[in-house]
C-alpha cells in the first residue's frame, strides 16, 4: 500500500498538532525530515526540515513499526506546533519525499483490512471522537474495546454450529432417526431469537445515544413553542412575545435529557397565511415536520381544540409519532398531567412556568426507550440495527419453516443468510461499496 499521511489534530490553531504517517515508506520519510529516528516507541525531540534543508518546526517524533501500531504499518507520529500552516507545510514535505495525502478514515480503514480492528470497532472510533454525552463516550469505548464484536461473535457461534448440526442432519435425512425434530434444535431457534432481541434492545440505546431525537414543535401561531423551545433548552434561544407570528424560520436547539441528545425545532406557527414571508416560513414547517422522529402538537389549552387545531391534525404525517401538549395551564385551573387518549399521549403544562416540563421529559425518554444509567449498552449505528432485524427475520423464517413443513433446507438457507447479515456488521462479510460508505464518513487523520 502507498505510504499516507495526514494532520491527525483537530482543525485550527492549538498548542500540539500532530501530523501522522503509515505505510512502508513511513520511517525513511521521517528520518529524511527528522534524522536519525529514536527506538521503537520512545519519543525524540528534533528539528523539522524541509526536503531543502529548511527548518519548519521542532518537536517530537515518534515511531511504531508493524504490526504493533494503529494501522498494522509502520506509523511515524510528528508532533510539533499547532499551526495550520506549519502542519500543512509537513504533510507537503512527506508528500514531496513519496507519501500521498489520506483519504477520509484511511488510517482506520487499514486498521481494519489488517486485521487490527473489526468493522464495529472501527466505527467505535469515529462514534467516540463524535461523541456528546458522557454516556455516549463510554458506549463508545465499550464498542471500541470490542464489547459489541464479542456479543456479535458469540451469536455467530451459536448460529454456525446449529447451520452446522442442521446440515449433517439433511446430509443424513435417510436415518430413521429425525434429527431435526428433536427438542434442542426447537430451543436453539429460541434461544437464539432471544439473544438477538436482548442485542437488537441494547444496540437501539446504543442507536439513540449517537444519533439521538429529533422533535418539532408545531401548532398555530402563539400557541407557545418558543416558550416550550426555550424552556428545554434552558435558555432564551427564541424570542417570545404576545404578538402572534413571532417565529417565521426553523431554530433549531441540541439539548440533553438525562444522556439522551435531543435536536428541538421550533417552527412557523401553521395557519391559513397571506403574507408571503408566513407562507415560505409554513413550507419549511411542513418540510422539518416530515423529518422529524416525534412531534409535538401545541395546543393553547386556554382556548381549548379549535377548528384550526383539528385541521392541523388532519395534516400531519401519518407514521411520525404524536404528542399533543396542551399549554399555558398556568391561565386555567388545571394541573399538569399526562394521560393517553386513542393511542396518543396528550400532556397538560405551562411553557411560561415550566410546570409539567419534567412529564414531559420523561415521556420523551421513554417515548422511544431510552433508559439512562445502563452500563450495558454500547454505541450502534442503524447499520447495525438493520443487520439485527434482518438476521431475526431469517430464522424466524427457518423455524417456520422447520415447525410448518419439516422444511431442514430451508432452515439451513436461512441459517445462513442470518449469519451473511451478522457478519456485516463485524465485517466478516462486507464490500467494498459498503466500506467505502462507512470510512467516507471519518475525519480525515482517523
Amino acid at each position: 500500500m502507498d505510504t499516507i499521511v495526514a494532520i491527525a489534530t483537530a482543525p485550527g490553531r492549538g498548542g500540539v498538532g500532530v501530523v501522522r504517517l503509515s505505510g512502508d515508506d513511513s520511517a525513511n520519510i521521517a528520518t529524511t525530515i527528522c534524522g536519525d529516528l529514536a527506538k521503537p516507541r520512545h519519543a525524540k525531540y528534533c528539528d523539522f526540515k524541509a526536503k531543502d534543508g529548511e527548518i519548519i518546526d521542532s518537536g517530537v517524533v515518534l515511531y511504531f513499526p508493524n504490526p504493533a501500531s494503529f494501522t498494522g504499518e509502520d506509523i511515524v507520529e510528528l508532533q510539533g506546533h499547532g499551526s495550520p500552516l506549519v502542519l500543512d507545510k509537513l504533510c507537503q514535505t512527506a508528500i514531496s519525499l513519496g507519501a500521498r495525502m489520506a483519504r477520509p478514515g484511511e488510517f482506520s480503514e487499514r486498521a481494519f483490512l489488517n486485521g487490527k480492528m473489526d468493522l464495529a470497532q472501527a466505527e467505535a472510533v469515529a462514534d467516540l471522537i463524535e461523541s456528546t454525552t458522557e454516556q455516549a463516550a463510554r458506549s463508545a469505548m465499550r464498542s471500541l474495546q470490542g464489547v459489541f464484536s464479542e456479543r456479535i461473535n458469540t451469536l455467530l457461534t451459536q448460529l454456525t454450529e446449529l447451520r452446522m448440526y442442521v446440515e449433517a442432519a439433511i446430509d443424513f435425512s435417510d436415518e430413521e432417526i429425525d434429527f431435526l425434530a428433536e427438542a434442542a434444535v426447537d430451543k436453539q431457534l429460541q434461544d437464539l431469537l432471544a439473544t438477538i432481541d436482548a442485542i437488537s434492545a441494547s444496540a437501539q440505546q446504543g442507536r439513540l445515544l449517537r444519533d439521538g431525537m429529533s422533535v418539532v414543535l408545531a401548532g398555530q401561531p402563539n400557541a407557545g413553542k418558543s416558550s416550550l423551545h426555550n424552556q428545554l433548552a434552558g435558555h432564551d434561544a427564541a424570542i417570545v412575545t404576545d404578538i402572534a407570528g413571532t417565529t417565521r424560520d426553523i431554530l433549531r436547539e441540541q439539548i440533553h435529557l438525562n444522556g439522551l441528545p435531543l435536536r428541538i425545532s421550533d417552527t412557523a406557527g401553521l395557519h391559513d397565511a397571506t403574507d408571503i414571508v408566513e407562507q415560505e416560513g409554513i413550507r419549511r414547517t411542513q418540510n422539518e415536520i416530515a423529518q422529524a422522529d416525534r412531534i409535538l402538537l401545541l395546543i393553547d389549552g386556554n382556548a381549548g381544540l379549535t377548528e384550526q387545531d383539528k385541521k392541523i391534525l388532519s395534516t400531519l404525517p401519518e407514521h411520525i409519532p404524536l404528542t399533543i401538549i396542551h399549554n399555558k395551564i398556568d391561565k386555567t385551573d388545571h394541573a399538569a398531567m399526562m394521560t393517553e387518549k386513542n393511542g396518543v399521549t396528550e400532556l397538560f403544562l405551562s411553557a411560561k412556568t415550566g410546570a409539567g416540563i419534567d412529564l414531559l421529559e420523561k415521556h420523551l425518554c421513554e417515548s422511544v426507550g431510552y433508559h439512562p444509567n445502563d452500563e450495558g449498552v454500547f454505541i450502534a449505528r442503524r447499520r447495525h440495527l438493520d443487520a439485527l432485524a434482518r438476521a431475526r427475520k431469517a430464522v424466524a423464517s427457518g423455524y417456520s419453516c422447520l415447525a410448518g413443513m419439516g422444511a431442514g433446507e430451508l432452515l439451513a438457507e436461512e441459517l445462513r443468510l442470518a449469519q451473511q447479515s451478522l457478519g456485516e456488521i463485524t465485517g466478516t462479510f462486507s464490500n467494498e461499496d459498503l466500506l467505502d460508505k462507512i470510512f467516507s464518513s471519518f475525519c480525515i487523520g482517523k
